[in-house]
């Protein structure tokens, strides 16, 4: 869904949460078109909404990525115009895409997950079988990043998004919504107000340049460099190396091979890189709308089904 505005610079990618599809985000699309006068494109996930194939985090990552492309060579955008904005699991594809553009213009990360397992237990280490690995990829991102995330949220914590916001390489003052929780932050007046600010400051910055990526933020006071960014935290995952710019390659993230997991007792248990294989354990028999929460197999997997922006609904709502 491509929603233009007459005379907009700028282009917002949006990656939406997993309990959502087009039909659910039109209206707020329209709306923040409007509002930051910027053009907008939304998608669907593969297995979602219209959308055909089968969801798994590899998926995503290729759907954002031809969604990206889709921009670039249909609508004329270019990757210093574009801002990529990411909803809660919608940070995992954003954050990956933007690790591998140097010249990306920004990115927002709205009620973000510093990984999937994460969620559910505070783990200090990256394991193989976790997915979207955010905490380990945000660092590699050159672009200014804005966090916005509900002091409230009991899906997510908020220490996700400022932990994330921590590691961001070049940080725009944050937005924490005092009692906002996971699924109503648009409702909240400081929203759209502090993201014209955000769009209106990155409107003014001249375009990043590939020979100097350090390039500074956008000229907030509340911006700063983080300390020691180059010496972010050792992962145990020694997979998760950044992949080749998409300039530069053929095919969508062919890295992740299944290996022996670090705990010897999972050793049987099958990598969470390969969800598209058919499951038994995921329930199929109630599907009343294709939109709403395909990762089910894929979060059994890592035991992460009990956590409700993870898990399986029968209802379109």
């Amino acid at each position: 869904m491509h929603v233009r505005q007459t005379g907009a610079k700028l282009t917002l990618l949006y990656s939406h949460g997993n309990a959502a599809d087009l039909g659910q985000m039109y209206e707020l699309f329209v709306e923040l078109s409007a509002h930051l006068n910027i053009n907008l494109m939304g998608y669907d996930y593969s297995g979602y909404g219209q959308s055909s194939g089968k969801p798994s985090e590899q998926n995503t990552y290729a759907d954002v990525e031809a969604v990206y492309r889709c921009l670039i060579e249909t609508y004329a955008a270019s990757e210093e115009n574009i801002i990529l904005y990411g909803q809660s699991v919608g940070s995992g594809p954003t954050l990956d895409l933007a690790s591998r553009l140097p010249r990306l213009r920004a990115v927002v990360l709205h009620s973000p997950i510093l990984s999937g397992l994460r969620v559910m237990y505070p783990v200090k280490n990256t394991y193989w079988f976790d997915i979207y690995k955010n905490i380990d990829k945000v660092p590699l991102v050159r672009c200014p990043v804005l966090v916005i995330h509900g002091t409230a949220d009991e899906v997510v914590d908020c220490s996700h998004g400022r932990a994330l916001w921590e590691l961001s390489k070049v940080k725009y003052e944050p937005l924490w919504v005092k009692g906002g929780n996971h699924c109503n932050l648009e409702l909240y007046p400081e929203y759209i107000k502090h993201l014209k600010k955000f769009v209106g400051a990155i409107e003014k910055l001249p375009p990043p340049n590939d020979e100097s990526p350090e390039s500074s933020g956008p000229s907030n006071s509340s911006q700063t460099e983080p300390v020691g960014a180059e010496d972010s935290r050792k992962s145990t995952d020694h997979r998760e190396k950044p992949r080749p710019s998409i300039d530069h390659r053929k095919s969508t993230d062919r890295r992740d091979k299944p290996r022996g997991s670090t705990d010897r007792r999972d050793k049987s248990r099958k990598s969470v890189d390969h969800p598209d294989k058919p499951r038994a354990s995921v329930d199929q028999s109630d599907r009343p709308r294709k939109s709403i929460d395909r990762f089910g197999g894929m979060m059994k997997a890592v035991r992460l089904r009990n956590i409700d922006c993870f898990k399986v609904t029968t209802s379109g709502s």
